[in-house]
């Protein structure tokens, strides 16, 4: 994909922590509204890609365009003015705030809440509208994940990166919260998605990314990576 196509587009990228590099030349696109799965095995770096788009990692060489602009190296708190909203896999809400509370810090860069925005939350999930004062920290998993996706979801970004979403997950809530992460995007924000399920990943994204020791290793639609038989006998578990 041409990166001047792209919502987001990264280029050459190699990051890490500190003085340990973890991505060497990783590209990687998501155009406008689509939505898109990285997977692979436990330490390929596909957390560190996602880190590394919102700005927490270290920056060691490449570029990172963002809807034509480069947001190389920039912090989070520039980042999340562009339009990007992010949530990681653990430490993802406010515990001790209330599920409204945590909303209002989703918002925390405006003078007021939005309320249309606010609206659109409770709607998508009914359940935090039901438990609108209830503290967080005494939520279940699958609760806390809705709640931090809908904090994410507060200023309405283009592109939202979620970070193992199903981690932790009871199984039968698994498929709820990738329903959810459909509605999102059908409604028109564009995913970025670390995934370790990732089969039932794969089905539903419009394309996937296979990462190995940091670096690209396959690219394709996300049923064609399904389909292929050095993927599934090296990464799906055959």
């Amino acid at each position: 994909m041409d990166a001047a196509g792209s919502l987001l587009a990264v280029r050459d990228l190699d990051a890490g922590y500190g003085d340990l590099r973890i991505l060497y030349d990783v590209y990687l696109d998501v155009a406008d509204g689509e939505y898109v799965t990285i997977v692979g095995p436990n330490g390929a770096g596909k957390s560190t890609v996602m880190k590394s788009v919102f700005g927490l990692t270290t920056y060691m060489g490449g570029s990172i365009t963002f809807a034509g602009t480069d947001i190389t190296g920039r912090s989070p708190e520039d980042i999340i003015h562009e339009g990007i909203g992010y949530v990681p896999q653990n430490d993802n809400v406010f515990t001790s705030l209330s599920v409204a509370e945590n909303l209002a810090m989703g918002a925390y860069i405006l003078e007021d809440v939005p309320k249309a925005a606010l609206r659109e939350v409770y709607e998508r999930f009914p359940i935090l509208d039901e438990r609108r004062d209830q503290k967080a920290g005494t939520m279940s998993g699958g609760q806390r994940q809705m709640l931090a996706m809908g904090r994410a979801l507060m200023l309405e970004p283009d592109l939202l990166l979620l970070d193992e979403p199903s981690a932790g997950l009871a199984p039968d809530l698994v498929d709820e919260m990738f329903d959810k992460i459909d509605e999102i995007n059908e409604a028109g924000t564009a995913i970025l998605m670390v995934e370790q399920n990732a089969t039932e990943a794969l089905r539903r994204c419009d394309r996937g990314y296979v990462f190995v020791q940091g670096r690209n290793r396959f690219v394709d639609s996300g049923q064609a990576l399904l389909d292929d038989e050095e993927v599934r006998r090296e990464f799906l578990g055959g």
